[in-house]
């Protein structure tokens, strides 16, 4: 059985173009997927294009059993496309095309009533490359419940004066360790890992942050403590969706009450399996990743 709770996802669905030929992706869908795969009720806002690309991504959509009903249709722009090129470890660069559907997501009154009623609400700085996506999400932001800021840079789609503005809305911070090294240099005056952490909480009132560090698994900031986890050894076939699937398991496991440590655990655990298979999506039981999911 599903969780009585709502996560609402906002963002880009894209291809992500490999080598190896394209796979579902974009990661506020990637946490979308991960979510639901753990129970928990979820729902994506987003817009693709009225083309073969879009069909192909509500045909994908369908079978993953990702709610799309808030996934906007557009016959002016294209499904977003990025090309991504792994490096000899297994991790990602993109190149994004620009333009395209998701950057022209509306607020309309059915993605309004699910953010208003959501517990949590999924967000990005990508989306915000856009000026329509932008506008819409800063109107979604003011209804939301918890904030959960996924701030996932790619270059050159953001500034230090637009993270400021999404941080300033965020509960939930979740960056990874070059990601927090950035904002540091932008926003920080402290000098060591625990010290940005808690001056971060301070400065944009956030509740938890976490921060991945790949292999090296995870730190976080949940309630004023500083908290550490090793993570877990992998065989790393690519590492897409990792970041998303860790924050999906974290979100899960705090849903169900779990204490940070546990939470954190759960997290660092399938994100290490993500990382053992292809695409940010793959196809996978929970108790594949030693997972328990209750059904009560």
């Amino acid at each position: 059985m599903k969780e009585t709770k709502t996560i609402a996802c906002f963002g880009e669905i894209l291809w992500d173009i490999l080598p190896t030929g394209k796979v579902l992706g974009g990661a506020p869908l990637n946490a979308c997927y991960h979510i639901s795969k753990l129970g928990i009720n979820s729902a994506m806002i987003s817009r693709i294009g009225r083309d073969d690309l879009g069909r192909e991504i509500k045909e994908e959509l369908a079978a993953r059993e990702i709610n799309d009903r808030y996934t906007q249709e557009d016959a002016d722009h294209v499904s977003g496309q990025v090309l991504a090129f792994p490096d000899a470890a297994g991790v990602m660069t993109y190149q994004f095309v620009d333009d395209v559907a998701w950057d022209h997501i509306l607020a309309d009154k059915d993605n309004r009533t699910l953010v208003e009623q959501a517990d949590y609400f999924v967000y990005g700085s990508l989306v915000a490359r856009g000026e329509v996506s932008r506008k819409t999400l800063f109107e979604l932001l003011k209804l939301a419940n918890t904030k959960v800021l996924d701030i996932n840079l790619r270059k050159p789609y953001y500034t230090g004066e637009m993270i400021e503005l999404l941080l300033q809305e965020a509960n939930l911070l979740k960056v990874n360790d070059d990601e927090l090294q950035l904002l540091a240099k932008w926003f920080l005056e402290s000098r060591t890992e625990k010290e940005w952490l808690q001056e971060l909480s301070a400065k944009f009132n956030l509740d938890e942050i976490l921060v991945t560090k790949g292999a090296n698994g995870a730190t976080a900031w949940i309630d004023n403590r500083y908290w550490t986890h090793p993570g877990y050894p992998a065989r790393v076939q690519d590492t897409i969706g990792s970041g998303d699937s860790f924050l999906a398991a974290y979100l899960a496991a705090r849903i169900r009450q779990a204490d940070p440590a546990e939470a954190l655990d759960q997290a660092n655990r399938l994100a290490s399996y993500i990382t053992t298979l292809a695409g940010g999506c793959p196809t996978y039981d929970a108790a594949d990743a030693g997972l328990e999911i209750s059904s009560e």
